[in-house]
């Protein structure tokens, strides 16, 4: 049986008919950048078949600048206004919210314009400025909880948020740092974030890299990102971000993490059939 506490979690309203109430689960899906304007729309609509097939509740991801990348010479995207504007055109085509991070207050500011869920990287979950710029945007806030933090810590970031006017947001657990290049995924962290009344994602392929474990790139065990998944859904979430990518390999950023989409229906399926069965 879920815990009562769930029960007196607020809901989260991210706009086109989707939220984090707890009922069903929202995956957050797509690739980790905007590597053209024609692959996005084309990742877009295909994840777009798969969610309509199966039924599930999503939100379209990808970062218009990947700004901490491990190598000066490693791709960062279309830029600010060009790539945010091209996810608002796929949210409105394809009636579904988009989200991508943002990384500074004035970025917050901007992509507000155009995105429904920004999403605060981990290393800058403690920024007050940023936390604050975003929570005032009017749009919902998703902040991942840094490597660096104990998840009763996210309190303080939800006092910032609320202060700021701020009260659809969510927490992401991505992983904590364990020794070098290496990330540890604590089950328990999404219990606790949920007790504290906050609405718990579960990043599970960010949460299988190896930051800079290719020297001057990022590796990953993306095979075990759907095993981290169901573990997730099984310990109590209310949602789940996936990466994913037509050919992983061929990506240009965070490749070994990514769920290659062939793989994605099999996997949604799974897991929405994995939290049915927890919270019923």
């Amino acid at each position: 049986m879920p815990p009562a506490f769930l029960k007196s979690i607020p809901v989260v309203e991210l706009g086109r008919g989707v939220q984090f109430d707890g009922v069903k689960p929202v995956f957050i899906l797509g690739p980790c950048v905007i590597e053209s304007e024609a692959f996005v729309w084309d990742m877009a609509r295909r994840i777009k078949v798969i969610a309509d097939e199966l039924g599930v509740r999503w939100v379209f991801k990808a970062s218009y600048d990947k700004a901490n990348r491990t190598s000066i010479k490693s791709y960062r995207g279309l830029g600010l206004e060009g790539g945010c504007k091209i996810l608002a055109e796929i949210g409105r085509e394809l009636s579904v919210p988009v989200t991508t991070d943002v990384h500074s207050p004035e970025d917050a500011t901007r992509a507000a314009e155009w995105i429904d869920l920004l999403q605060i990287p981990a290393f800058l979950c403690r920024q007050t400025d940023l936390i604050t710029a975003a929570a005032q945007s009017g749009r919902a806030v998703n902040v991942k909880k840094g490597q660096f933090m104990a998840p009763w810590d996210v309190k303080n970031i939800a006092e910032k948020l609320a202060a700021s006017g701020c009260k659809n947001f969510v927490f992401t657990e991505r992983g904590t740092t364990f020794g070098y290049q290496n990330l540890v995924a604590d089950m328990r962290s999404l219990y606790w974030m949920r007790e504290l009344g906050y609405r718990a994602v579960f990043d599970a392929t960010h949460s299988v890299q190896r930051p800079g474990g290719l020297g001057d790139t990022t590796g990953g065990d993306g095979k075990l990102a759907p095993v981290l998944a169901r573990a997730a859904v099984a310990a109590g979430c209310d949602g789940v971000f996936i990466e994913t990518h037509i050919n992983p390999a061929e990506a240009f950023s965070d490749g070994p993490n990514q769920v290659p989409l062939a793989d994605l229906s099999a996997l949604l399926k799974q897991l929405s059939a994995l939290h049915e069965i927890v919270n019923s």
